[in-house]
């Protein structure tokens, strides 16, 4: 152990001399030099199969070509000569004699061209027999004797045909042997390729090296990073490597104390603001409503005006604190961090209870249902996520209006939990859907509510589900046929679905 301990701080003192560029760049040398090797080593002996695949290839060719051409010319000058037996027409003598000619010529360019005996020697032989051919055919023209028949120049050209045939077979055979040539050094080029692979593991036994020394204290760094994109603070930021990759973290570990030290005065100042706030404003809302209730006498039409633009202000600005007390928690992380059980249909019926007395001033029908569940999460989360989407149904449902509330559980392979609040609002378009959920936008307000929100709502919704791994989503209320007409009176609607992990999802507490 104490050896293995040694060697571990040795490597990280080697480490810690090299920068990250020099162990990059040797471990690259290191990995090119086997590799360049093989490589050159393939490409040579690929080189080599690929000219002899030319020659080859070429000789081939030449041999079809010879093949071809002297069937033709052997049909044609076979044609000739036997027209010119049966009709005597000199014409047909000379184009016999031109086409003759061009079958020497043919088989005289060839033998300039092979070096195989036997081939060079049939040829020869071919070219021998036209000329006495060729010969006989003058002769009897000359003498005009008439002992030249049909049937002895057939004879006379199948001695040619089967020359012609043994051409062929020998040119078959110069192929093969060209075949079997080609395949037998393609066969040595890849078993040379195959045994240079044996590099490659070696190679990549030295990647994996190297790769480990780059990558691993950047992927701890990357994790360090993460813990502070999600708002922990608290744990210390220590990893060891490259000289670059030690003052990155020294670097964050002091971001992290600055940050740690800011995020906790941030939020006692956010919670000691916003409770000082609460008390004189408790105490002018209620004054508010006694000079708007009369209780302290009766006002004219100008100081009723004035009262009511003061009693708006005040709710208005009772719910900016509120909402700011509600984004403090997504900005304090040190809050989120507990999960407890909870069951949904008492938070959602806890939900309900504090927006009572709005529901009951526009006269609303809840209509609430859903399997009973028991799931684990951040009670004041959840609370926090319910209060700010019931809100915003309440605000844009109509007089009398009917608000539905629904929850279930999936059961495919990411089990979640799902609820969904619809109102019968005017709706919105869809260049505003994604915009809501920005910080501080606020759309157009319904038409019954003067008091505009602080633009907050949904921000945190979105943050706080984001914290939980869940997501929110806004669409059209999907209502059914039977209630179109309803839905057309007072307007399309807006449906906020919002998904939980159901990882820790615990058992139904249902009968």
């Amino acid at each position: 152990m104490p050896s293995k301990l040694t060697a571990k701080q040795l490597c990280q003192s080697l480490l810690k001399k090299v920068s990250i560029s020099k162990l990059t760049l040797l471990g690259f040398l290191l990995v090119a030099l086997p590799l360049t090797a093989a490589l050159l080593f393939s490409v040579s002996k690929l080189s080599d199969l690929a000219k002899q695949s030319t020659v080859s290839v070429y000789h081939v060719a030449q041999l079809t070509q010879l093949n071809n051409q002297l069937s033709d010319r052997l049909v044609s000058i076979e044609r000739f000569a036997s027209q010119y037996v049966v009709l005597k027409d000199t014409a047909l003598l000379t184009t016999f004699t031109e086409q003759q000619r061009s079958f020497l010529n043919i088989i005289e360019h060839f033998l300039l061209q092979q070096q195989d005996l036997t081939l060079v020697a049939l040829l020869k032989e071919l070219s021998v027999e036209s000329q006495l051919i060729k010969g006989e055919i003058q002769k009897d023209s000359d003498e005009n004797s008439g002992n030249l028949t049909l049937d002895i120049v057939q004879r006379k050209f199948q001695i040619l045909v089967n020359l012609k045939n043994k051409i062929k077979d020998r040119s078959n055979t110069i192929i093969n042997e060209q075949a079997t040539n080609i395949d037998f050094t393609a066969k040595q080029v890849n078993q040379n390729i195959l045994n240079s692979l044996y590099t490659i593991p070696i190679t990549l036994l030295i990647a994996l090296i190297f790769l480990l020394l780059i990558t691993r204290p950047l992927k701890a760094l990357i994790r360090k990073i993460n813990t502070l994109e999600q708002g922990n603070f608290s744990e210390k930021i220590d990893v060891q490597g490259t000289s670059e990759v030690e003052e990155i973290a020294q670097a964050l570990e002091m971001m992290r104390k600055r940050l740690h030290a800011l995020e906790l005065q941030k939020s006692s100042f956010i919670r000691h603001i916003s409770h000082e706030l609460k008390t004189p404003l408790a105490a002018i809302r209620e004054g508010t409503e006694l000079i708007y209730d009369n209780s302290v006498g009766p006002l004219n039409d100008d100081q009723q005006e004035i009262c009511d633009i003061i009693r708006g202000s005040v709710t208005r600005l009772q719910r900016l604190i509120e909402d700011l007390l509600d984004f403090n928690i997504v900005l304090d992380s040190t809050s989120l961090q507990d999960a407890e059980k909870i069951h949904l249909p008492t938070l959602i019926d806890s939900a309900l209870a504090l927006r009572k007395l709005d529901i009951k001033r526009k006269n609303l029908v809840i209509d609430s249902s859903g399997t009973d569940c028991d799931f684990y999460s951040n009670t004041k989360q959840i609370s926090v996520i319910l209060d700010n989407v019931l809100s915003n149904a309440i605000k844009f449902s109509p007089l009398g209006g009917i608000i539905t509330i629904k929850y279930h559980s999936t059961h495919n392979n990411k089990n979640n939990l799902i609820i969904e609040i619809t109102d019968q609002g005017p709706g919105m378009s869809n260049n505003l859907k994604d915009k809501v959920f920005d910080a501080f936008y606020q759309g157009p307000p319904p038409q019954d509510n003067q008091i505009k929100g602080s633009g907050l709502g949904l921000t945190i919704v979105k943050e706080l589900l984001m914290r939980l791994n869940g997501f929110v989503d806004l669409s059209d209320n999907h209502t059914s046929s039977h209630d179109k007409s309803s839905l057309k009176q007072r307007g399309k609607g807006s449906c906020v679905t919002i998904t939980l992990p159901q990882e820790n999802k615990a058992k139904s507490t249902a009968p």
